[in-house]
């Protein structure tokens, strides 16, 4: 019989509980990745800010990585690799890119730039954890390359491009990031309160005296970043009471409902809910989405 001290047992329930994670985020990718097609992939020059924003972490985190595994510092590997997966992947990138995915048209270019660099994530992501989740990589390997002939075991690690670091691009969405902070804890005050139950069901607006973060969301459809229906911004003092984050001077948010209809596939709560005849539970964007599907679905099937 083996006695298991606190201390022991919290080790192992924290180590349980970041593979726990990884698998998931590996497995969400594999899912995601079952609707890449073959010639979908999307050119560096031609993808959003935001898929750029992630091939820039890739090719920072490649040096980090590489230097721990020559230095035999495996904990660093599981350190640094949890920490993007959970907080730059599954908390931000991907929870944003969840309605590209799931509700924009098949060609879109933006939901093919998604699953392009999910793409390359998931197999940069992959390759460094095999030496240390051999069995958990090898088997998410297979699935996603079913005709590969050989193991993950006998790859290289991915080619990360230097090219991809963009150091403006990086700066300019920590300040977008900054601004996100602020109403997202807006928004769970509202969930706290019972005044909304899903962020898209809100349309809040933005005080940003900082005229350095507003200038950071020129070109950013911040409402998506921020996941709710609708966000404005103003350069406008904020209103008493507004809700701020002293860690984020400058920004004061004012949460409010969004106005319209619930969109029956995005959730998303829009006025132009209805405005096509043939798609009535649906907003523009999705009713043109499910059209170009129902065009390409034979009758029947």
């Amino acid at each position: 019989r083996i006695s298991v001290g606190a201390f022991e047992f919290e080790a192992l329930k924290t180590a349980a509980d970041n593979y726990r994670k990884l698998r998931n985020t590996l497995r969400w990718m594999l899912g995601a990745l079952a609707h890449l097609k073959p010639g979908d992939a999307v050119t560096y020059k031609d993808m959003p800010e935001l898929e750029r924003l992630m091939l820039h972490r890739l090719a920072e985190l490649d040096p980090e990585i590489q230097t721990a595994y020559e230095t035999y510092d495996y904990r660093k590997v599981i350190s640094v690799l949890s920490q993007f997966m959970n907080t730059e992947l599954s908390a931000f990138y991907f929870d944003i890119r969840k309605d590209t995915l799931y509700c924009e048209a098949k060609s879109s270019l933006k939901r093919k730039a998604a699953l392009t660099v999910i793409d390359m994530i998931c197999d940069a992501v992959m390759k460094w954890l095999a030496p240390i989740l051999s069995f958990t990589t090898e088997e998410a390997w297979l699935q996603l390359n079913p005709e590969a002939k050989g193991s993950i075991h006998l790859e290289p690690f991915s080619d990360i491009q230097p090219e991809w670091i963009d150091n403006d691009l990086a700066a300019k969405w920590q300040k977008v990031r900054a601004v996100r902070s602020v109403v997202t804890g807006a928004l769970e005050l509202e969930r706290a309160g019972k005044r909304i139950g899903s962020s898209l069901e809100a349309a809040p607006a933005a005080h940003i005296s900082d005229s350095a973060l507003r200038d950071a969301l020129h070109g950013v459809d911040f409402a998506e970043v921020c996941i709710t229906s609708g966000i404005t911004i103003s350069d406008k003092a904020a209103p008493a009471g507004a809700f701020a984050l002293a860690e984020v001077p400058g920004v004061a948010v004012v949460p409010a409902r969004a106005e319209g209809k619930k969109c029956a596939r995005s959730w998303r709560i829009t006025p132009d809910v209805g405005s096509d005849p043939s798609y009535p539970e649906l907003s523009a964007r999705d009713a043109a989405a499910m059209r170009e599907f129902d065009a390409k679905t034979p009758a029947g099937s």
